[in-house]
């Protein structure tokens, strides 16, 4: 009897058909997308112009990952190479039934002072007031001015960490007051470098001069004072005065974009006692942002699992984050601070920016493309 079934047999596997060989490669480039999505870099593109002239309205960056440590997967139902929503749809591309702790590997650094930090805005109100998953809030990038334990200040709209002046940033900009002859053209507008979120119109003053309200770097300033048409140039110190919009509610009657602080930037480990100063300042932290199980604020007394404390300990490190546009931001300064939890990554470089306003020929800022980000 000839029994030859231990043999391996030489027949020829049947070749992949042309579909399956797609589907075999997209389903890999998906997964190695993913995995370097998550773990090393992910691209962001910048819709607003808080960061101007830093970062420009359509700079598409690069952010590392690794830098701060990648943290480990929250969200497991999700949509791979989505965030929050499914692409060109108000579909979410997760579904928040399971959730895991989220933990952070080790990096090859810390977050610094100056650092340009990508994380996700902790807010409520910020995210469409729905209660994301921490990975799922949206993105902002801003400047980290405040790590946790400084101590910050803003005096004059100079930023001040423990008592030190912070390098100003050389494309910051800040809003000024433009008296010019007549109406500037859309031309010069693009001459000076100004697009439609520089600037705004106010109207025309008594003596029928027309009234700008401008948001400019230094370089720009010292450009416009040498045009023929513009007949006065000053400072605009409306974000001067008590704001009403202010982080914490209780200093919104002291406090402004320019004038601001000293506050504590919360640390781990950082111990305070409770009463109603420090409620009014690290209460909704403590609420919101700590992981407690149970916490409830009354009367001035904050009460864990059912039981009042006297004093708290915070168990993660917080950061304060401003715009380089300083009076076009939205950030620390109205929200408060950024939790360790929450940050994504550090901007590396711009690898393409796109000028919505500009031609066809000239829609790539060819100048921008592959600058490293400080």
């Amino acid at each position: 009897m000839n029994i030859k079934f231990w043999k391996k047999s030489n027949a020829e596997k049947k070749p992949k058909s042309f579909v399956r060989e797609w589907y075999d490669s997209i389903v890999f480039a998906v997964i190695a997308a993913t995995l370097l999505r998550w773990s090393v870099v992910e691209a962001f593109v910048i819709p607003t112009p808080s960061m101007e002239n830093t970062l420009l309205v359509g700079d598409y960056l690069f952010v590392s990952k690794f830098h701060y440590g990648t943290r480990t997967p929250r969200t497991l139902l999700e949509l791979p190479l989505m965030h929050q929503k499914i692409w060109g749809t108000s579909i979410p591309s997760y579904l928040p039934w399971i959730q895991l702790p989220t933990y952070r590997l080790p990096g090859i650094s810390e977050i610094k002072r100056e650092d340009v930090v990508v994380f996700h805005v902790p807010p409520l109100s910020l995210n469409d007031g729905i209660n994301h998953p921490i990975d799922q809030k949206t993105n902002y990038v801003k400047r980290c001015v405040g790590l946790a334990g400084d101590v910050v200040e803003i005096k004059n709209h100079q930023v001040f960490a423990n008592g030190q002046l912070l390098r100003s940033p050389d494309e910051m900009k800040f809003s000024y007051l433009l008296t010019t002859r007549d109406e500037i053209s859309q031309r010069n507008l693009r001459k000076l470098g100004l697009d439609k979120d520089d600037y705004s119109c106010l109207g025309r003053s008594p003596e029928g001069q027309v009234i700008y309200k401008m948001l400019l770097t230094r370089k720009q300033v010292d450009e416009i004072k040498s045009v023929s048409y513009i007949t006065s140039l000053m400072d605009d110190y409306t974000k001067s005065d008590p704001d009403e919009s202010i982080f914490p509610s209780v200093k919104r009657n002291l406090w402004s974009g320019d004038n601001y602080g000293p506050i504590t930037v919360p640390k781990k480990g950082m111990k305070i006692p409770i009463n109603d100063f420090t409620l009014s300042l690290y209460g909704e932290v403590i609420r919101l942002y700590e992981r407690n199980d149970q916490v409830d604020i009354k009367d001035n007394t904050l009460i864990l699992n059912g039981k009042s404390v006297q004093d708290y300990v915070f168990k993660q490190d917080y950061y304060f984050m401003m715009g380089d546009n300083r009076h076009n931001s939205w950030d620390s300064r109205y929200w408060g601070f950024v939790p360790e939890d929450h940050i994504v990554g550090k901007a590396l470089f711009i690898w393409m920016s796109i000028d919505g306003e500009a031609d066809l020929l000239h829609k790539i800022r060819w100048r921008r493309l592959l600058n490293l980000i400080g």
